[in-house]
């Protein structure tokens, strides 16, 4: 499999994104998650496909810039709905299914076919979990850090109490995650991108958010 340079895939979200406002957000955002990863891999030891991670990372909320309006304010009705987008716009783009589905299996925890018929969530019913490591780690990295206005770090601490509306079940899978690959250390991103953290204790998080 052919997986696209940093330089390839910058170019594919300067191709969609509807401003250099909506670019600036997702695609810096997309950076931390890709910056939040490696230093996980770094920690961890674990044998994955470094090359790959780092594409997830960079590719994987590239379908937010379809939730954009003409006057460039994002839907965030359908939020929850960017990662099949992106899925479709990697698919268009002639990208390998192992790439698209860092787009519509990075959401949360996971989103089961039974959340999205429970919820009535906008998009097909079907269970878009991470199933390789390398999905599972995109996922996971992506939890420590939000798109909201203004963006900010989320310790490991708020986003288990951010998910836990969506049910035990969420906590337990984000806890064998954090298990497996660790708490970042956020303190260097926090300075070098000046996002504040927001911890546990700072007030209510929405979970999808940094979906």
């Amino acid at each position: 499999m052919v997986i696209p340079s940093d330089e390839e895939i910058r170019a594919l979200h300067r191709k969609y994104a509807p401003t250099p406002e909506a670019f600036a957000l997702v695609y810096t955002h997309c950076e931390i998650v890709c910056a939040v990863a490696e230093q996980l891999l770094d920690r961890s030891g674990l044998a994955l496909d470094r090359a790959l991670v780092r594409a997830g990372c960079l590719l994987h909320d590239i379908g937010v810039y379809r939730l954009y309006d003409a006057s460039g304010r994002l839907d965030h009705t359908r939020y929850v709905s960017h990662g099949v987008l992106g899925h479709e716009i990697l698919a268009g783009e002639g990208l390998p299914e192992t790439l698209c589905r860092f787009c519509s299996h990075h959401t949360g925890v996971g989103l089961t076919r039974v959340d999205i018929r429970e919820q009535a969530l906008p998009v097909p019913e079907r269970d878009y979990v991470a199933e390789s490591a390398e999905e599972e780690l995109v996922m996971y990295a992506d939890k420590f850090h939000s798109k909201r206005n203004p963006p900010v770090f989320l310790t490991a601490d708020a986003y288990a109490a951010a998910v836990a509306r969506f049910g035990e079940d969420k906590v337990i899978r984000f806890k064998e995650m954090r298990a497996r690959f660790g708490t970042p250390h956020l303190a260097p991103l926090v300075s070098a991108y000046g996002h504040d953290l927001t911890g546990a204790t700072d007030g209510a998080v929405r979970a999808d958010e940094n979906a």
